[in-house]
């Protein structure tokens, strides 16, 4: 499509007109006309479950990303009739398992902080939805997320290689408290039986509340030991699965950034060769 496009949105309020301004490098801006005014501005980042793939675009109310800036509240948009600027932001993505995209939409919020009406909610949704369907059907599109590749993977690395510890740490935590409950369950398992044979042999009133699965007894233990082997054996295999797969990713990211320099010293090599970002 023409960078000159103009979006005509249908939304709740009325017909908003989104242009859209010449790419700037990794982002596409659009200025906003008709029953809405302001911005809303548009750049390619990662996919939310694999944050090696640059396959996304997200689009954030006013003039800049708002993950990494903080645009001023008097350049945020508003309805064309209100003075009430708008936060939020949307990413649209690829579908694992089929054609149609998916989305997410951060919460929207007045620059007070509260939540906005439906009425407006749903306007601020279908404008962010139009924008971000706009550059992710735009032929430059590759540029715009190699570009934001290129920008984010220094902090995505540093975000990765924080995670991982943690994540195996937890890992070790949680296998320990598995192993901890199993040998707690067995123990007390025993106890139990024991004293089930001393109150057959011997009925005494006091005996009876520990084997009722009572609140406190050894009994409701019993069944919580029995939790929590399990539970904790599952989450450590989760945080092993997510460490491993930040690993991936780290990897995946550093042969990107790689391959990305070899490029860009190609390019340099020859001053012919269009550069790609």
């Amino acid at each position: 499509m023409s960078t000159t496009d103009v979006l005509t949105i249908e939304t709740p309020t009325g017909i908003v007109r989104a242009t859209a301004g010449p790419r700037r490098t990794d982002c596409v801006v659009f200025e906003l006309q008709g029953a809405m005014r302001g911005s809303v501005h548009v750049t390619g980042t990662q996919h939310p479950r694999h944050w090696d793939q640059f396959t996304a675009v997200r689009a954030c109310l006013g003039p800049v990303d708002a993950f990494e800036t903080t645009a001023p509240d008097n350049a945020l948009p508003r309805l064309a009739r209100g003075r009430t600027g708008y936060h939020g932001s949307l990413t649209r993505y690829p579908h694992e398992y089929g054609d149609r995209p998916e989305e997410s939409v951060y919460p929207l919020s007045t620059v007070a902080g509260n939540e906005p009406s439906p009425k407006t909610a749903a306007t601020l949704t279908a404008v962010l939805r139009a924008c971000a369907e706009s550059v992710a059907q735009r032929d430059d599109l590759p540029l715009i997320l190699d570009a934001s590749r290129l920008r984010k993977t220094p902090g995505l690395l540093r975000f990765l290689n924080w995670a991982i510890p943690r994540a195996d740490a937890d890992a070790v935590r949680c296998a320990a408290e598995s192993e901890t409950a199993r040998r707690e369950l067995k123990a007390a398992v025993a106890l139990w039986w024991t004293i089930a044979r001393l109150f057959a042999a011997h009925p005494h009133p006091v005996l009876l509340p520990m084997l009722a699965d009572d609140e406190g007894s050894l009994a409701r233990h019993i069944h919580v030991l029995e939790w929590a082997g399990p539970y904790y054996r599952e989450r450590a295999a989760e945080e092993r699965a997510r460490a491993d797969k930040y690993r991936g990713e780290v990897t995946s990211l550093r042969a990107q950034q790689q391959r990305g320099r070899t490029r860009r010293r190609t390019a340099q090599g020859y001053p012919t060769t269009k550069e790609k970002v």
